[in-house]
């Protein structure tokens, strides 16, 4: 799409003036061209404040952050601008949480505004003029995020009786003893005769072994690890499925999901387990009736609980041990017809960074800017200066988590933002996911062709199994809304469901299938670094799993087709032959594979040793720290000295260190442990911060 862009010279040409008395410019700034997608919310925009009006926006609006709306900014030029558009409120995007704001403001992020006015005014109009105005760095509308799945389908249920009645045969040795493992082709693929969803149509679709994520291989290494948190950002999970329950986050400083009270301070109220930023409440929810399990589903994917007897199975699922599995953090952002807004999709995954996750789980985006016009779609940014000048807001959002999610001195220094590459057919991934700095996942079927309706492209990082129902699906068979006992497999993902409110299991296709195996796979191998005390730098961890896969383009070549039915409920569906060539290259550097993924964390490629970090102590309290993941497991026998104990003192209680503040300044402290390595570091006392909450 071409751009215009307009040269804006001053504040003063925002404003009437006489023209002859215009001040000379040498460098006039440009400001790209406002885009209104047509799902804008009426009445509303999102500003970001120049970073000069900081200290502007702290007087007049720092009160209000923390509990409310407020009516103006402060600035007059801006303010006689909304007051011309009748503006009525004024909120800052993102609440003041004292744990983050000093690096929330580093980032810029506290400068972001909601402005709300009245519903009949001209957007374009409005944020031309808001564009303008020197103290206004950047303007977009507060459109709606889109599901990349269709609500109408209908489900494919299997329930735990089913499940249970179809297990026949008892788990192999080294095999989970969930009874639906069987079924999931996805984590181990037998291939040719062992599924029921082969060879049901004359297309000769069929399963070849390998084609799976290589997740039982991996289970011999690691099964998952609590301190790992994945961040699912979809319809709400259902935290109290009995195959997710063990697995689900819980804020520590929180105890009731839903309490109205935000009892650790971080701006939500009530979220043990996530929030529901549709609805900006702690009620996350899953049983309206336009909900599809979706979000279920996909957590299921990364962390159903493993080798407890029931249901499925999860990538990082645990060993079936208490607390052995990472953790799922729900953070809804669809809920029934509706969907969170722009605003609200960036405190999602500010959110997320903020609380503990290092991994964000996204099946969701716009549309290909490859997709058919013809079927429907309303394409979405073709390129990533397109998307960036579009929504810039969600751009920041994301370059938080990426820059912010983990700790320097943690497993991982950063986040991984993970999305789906989008189910248009389209020949080019949608956005997010397409961003350079995301991790970018197209879907399989369970012979390693690409899933029929899946985007490919050179901006695919990955693929993973997804299922291809099209592929597989009988020529005018529609599917069972509900499983019975004796019903047949389906060449799609099996993981955990929800059915009129209450725990299910099923089947679901498409690359928002495709795209929890590949944050599972991640939380797997960052699971494994802890065990190992490695450490990642994010771009790294993602450098190492693009090398962690199956190679893909071997199957496409020499003229390789394949053939699918995309209407194969119909009685009259006609086939689709596709050349397969045109995958090579296109769909990421192959498919994950968690086993070699955790051999090449085992040899300590792209990562160092865990260093014992720097520590902040305020003048009369106390810090802990546990030091065995930063001396290669050692869990007692250490000591440990302070060379100014005016400063501070410290001690050692088995694998915990203890440091007190006495006076502001800075020592240092070395901590000896049993093997005779040593490590020393700086600890800096300050006094407490002032009453704004940062330092």
């Amino acid at each position: 799409m071409k751009k215009n862009y307009f040269y804006i010279a001053l504040v003063a040409l925002a404003l009437t003036g006489c023209a002859d008395n215009l001040p000379t410019v040498d460098t006039p700034e440009v400001k790209p061209d406002i885009t209104i997608p047509a799902d804008a919310e009426a009445g509303e925009l999102l500003i970001k404040f120049s970073p000069e009006m900081s200290d502007i926006l702290d007087q007049a609006q720092l009160s209000k952050t923390r509990s409310g709306n407020a009516t103006r900014s402060g600035i007059p030029s801006t303010d006689e601008v909304l007051a011309i558009l009748g503006s009525y409120s004024f909120e800052r995007v993102f609440p003041v949480d004292a744990n983050t704001e000093a690096r929330t403001r580093q980032a810029g992020l506290h400068l972001w505004y909601t402005v709300k006015f009245d519903k009949g005014t001209d957007l374009k109009a409005a944020a031309e003029r808001l564009k303008q105005l020197g103290e206004i760095s950047k303007v977009q509308t507060n459109g709606r995020i889109k599901r990349a799945y269709s609500t109408d389908t209908k489900r494919i249920y299997l329930s735990d009786k089913a499940l249970q009645h179809k297990a026949t045969r008892a788990a192999a040795e080294g095999e989970p003893n969930d009874p639906g493992f069987a079924y999931q082709w996805h984590y181990r693929n037998l291939g040719a005769g062992n599924y029921g969803f082969e060879n049901l149509n004359d297309n000769n679709a069929g399963a070849e072994a390998g084609c799976d994520v290589n997740a039982l291989e991996a289970w011999k290494t690691c099964c998952g690890d609590p301190s790992i948190i994945v961040a699912v950002l979809d319809e709400g999970v259902m935290y109290t499925h009995p195959d997710l329950a063990p697995n689900m986050w819980c804020n520590p400083g929180e105890t009731t999901q839903g309490a109205k009270t935000d009892a650790d301070g971080n701006g939500y109220e009530g979220d043990l387990h996530g929030y529901n930023f549709v609805e900006d409440s702690g009620n996350i929810s899953w049983s309206d009736a336009n909900d599809t399990g979706h979000g279920t589903h996909v957590a299921g994917t990364i962390a159903a609980a493993n080798n407890n007897g029931i249901g499925v199975c999860g990538v990082a699922g645990g060993d079936g041990t208490p607390d052995s599995g990472v953790k799922i953090m729900s953070c809804q952002v669809f809920s029934g017809q509706n969907s969170v807004t722009l605003a609200g999709e960036a405190r999602a995954i500010k959110y997320a960074a903020d609380n503990g996750a290092v991994i964000l789980q996204c099946s969701w985006g716009y549309n290909s800017s490859e997709s058919s016009e013809l079927q429907g779609y309303v394409p979405g940014p073709a390129t990533e200066k397109e998307w960036a000048e579009t929504y810039p807001l969600e751009k920041e959002a994301l370059d938080y988590f990426i820059n912010n999610a983990g700790s320097p001195n943690g497993i991982i220094d950063g986040g991984i933002p993970v999305f789906a590459a989008g189910n248009e057919y389209a020949p080019n991934p949608a956005f997010p996911g397409a961003y350079s700095k995301c991790v970018c996942v197209a879907s399989l079927a369970a012979d390693y062709t690409p899933a029929c309706y899946t985007d490919y492209g050179q901006l695919v990082t990955l693929s993973a199994p997804g299922g291809d129902l099209e592929y597989y699906g009988k020529i005018g068979e529609t599917e069972d809304e509900y499983w019975a006992e004796t019903a047949e497999q389906k060449g799609a993902v099996l993981s955990t469901m929800i059915k009129n409110g209450k725990p299910a299991y099923g089947y679901m296709e498409g690359t928002s299938m495709a795209c929890p195996h590949v944050s599972g796979v991640a939380a797997l191998g960052l699971s494994y670094a802890a065990k190992q005390h490695r450490h990642y730098r994010a771009a790294d961890f993602i450098a190492l799993m693009k090398k962690s896969v199956k190679n893909l383009d071997s199957h496409y070549a020499n003229g390789a087709t394949k053939t699918y039915y995309m209407n194969h409920t119909t009685v009259g569906a006609s086939p689709e032959t596709v050349e397969l060539g045109k995958y090579i290259g296109k769909m990421g550097t192959g498919l994950i594979d968690a086993a070699r993924l955790l051999s090449n964390i085992q040899n300590k490629e792209y990562s160092s040793d865990m260093k014992l970090p720097n520590m902040y102590v305020a003048t009369g309290n106390t810090s802990t720290l546990r030091l065995d993941s930063y001396f290669g497991g050692q869990m007692s026998g250490y000591s440990c000295t302070v060379a100014n104990a005016n400063v501070a003192s410290a001690f050692v209680s088995g694998n915990v260190l203890s440091v007190k503040g006495f006076a502001a300044g800075s020592t240092t402290l070395t901590v000896t442990a049993a093997d005779g390595t040593s490590q020393t570091v700086v600890v800096t006392v300050r006094k407490s911060a002032a009453g704004n909450g940062w330092m």
